[in-house]
């Protein structure tokens, strides 16, 4: 459940940090030409900076979500079926027969 759950967060943060790289200007501009004139919305220095911010944030949360991942993963995979199965027998143990000699040497 706890896996599932992180593997779909995982998922919506490579979408949300595609589309953050993207938007960001670059030599040949990219995507970033499609920001419009919203630069008042981000502050003065326009979208750059916030846009640097909003990355590094989500690539934050994707290396955490990535290590998480891979810790529960790696800790299920040395779990395993066989560990959990108890065998259990009706045969009792043969009672040990002990001769003098045995006796004489045990008590040396």
């Amino acid at each position: 459940m706890t896996t599932s759950l992180l593997l779909i967060v995982q998922i919506v943060l490579v979408i949300i940090l595609v589309i953050a790289v993207l938007l960001q200007k670059s030599s040949s501009i990219g995507l970033g030409a499609y920001s419009g004139s919203n630069d008042s919305v981000f502050g003065a220095k326009g979208p750059n900076s916030f846009l640097a911010k909003a990355t590094f944030t989500v690539g934050l949360l994707f290396v955490i979500n990535t290590i998480t991942l891979g810790y529960m993963y790696t800790r299920t995979a040395q779990a395993s079926v066989v560990d959990d199965i108890v065998t259990k027998t009706n045969v009792a143990a043969p009672a040990v027969k002990t001769t003098p000699a045995k006796e004489a040497n045990a008590t040396k």
